[in-house]
């Protein structure tokens, strides 16, 4: 039995208690496609962070803040199984060691694809950018826009939700703090 089976018998059993009939043309593959996609867009349970880094940590005598904006983000939150889509910014001040470019978005995909809130996503990608580079500070910034709140509820389509941890330097100097929010737009 393929991994996907199981989860595809239960999204036949949700299309027949919402009223659809799975055997309709349009809906016939329907269960194997979204089990799919389910287990594509919760990969995240999958990964390690030592896989995801992959020895990608070099030395390095920099000290200045080191930021990687705009680092595009889908996730499904966790109390409806609806997605909310954004971007994080990810800076951090190094102290010896940097991250290989592409494994600080590879971070932020491999917590965003698991069940989640975004204020905890938010501290997840900070704190382990944190442990991965042990940097003097990290600080990480979450906009997005949470489909739970626009599709159904309250139905607002213009909110955006920001989400920020600050760690080390970030936290304890205001400068590092506002040069940090300066370089990625300020409060957008």
């Amino acid at each position: 039995m393929l991994e996907h089976e199981s989860l595809a018998r239960r999204y036949r059993e949700i299309l027949i208690e919402v009223g659809e009939d799975p055997l309709r043309e349009g809906l016939q593959d329907t269960p194997v496609r979204a089990a799919k996609a389910m287990q594509y867009l919760c990969n995240g349970y999958g990964k390690t962070i030592g896989e995801v880094v992959n020895g990608a940590l070099f030395a390095s005598d920099t000290d200045e803040m080191i930021i990687v904006k705009d680092i595009e983000l889908y996730s499904l939150c966790e109390h409806h199984l609806l997605p909310f889509i954004g971007k994080a910014h990810v800076a951090y001040m190094p102290t010896g060691k940097v991250l290989g470019l592409s494994k600080v978005a590879r971070i932020v995909d491999m917590f965003a694809r698991r069940l989640q809130i975004q204020e905890n996503l938010t501290r997840q990608i900070a704190e382990t950018l944190r442990d991965v580079t042990d940097a003097a500070g990290v600080a990480t910034v979450i906009e997005a826009r949470h489909m739970c709140m626009m599709m159904r509820g309250v139905e607002k389509q213009n909110s955006v939700m920001t989400t920020s941890v600050m760690l080390g330097t970030f936290r304890e100097s205001s400068s590092t703090r506002q040069e940090f929010l300066q370089l990625i737009g300020g409060a957008r």
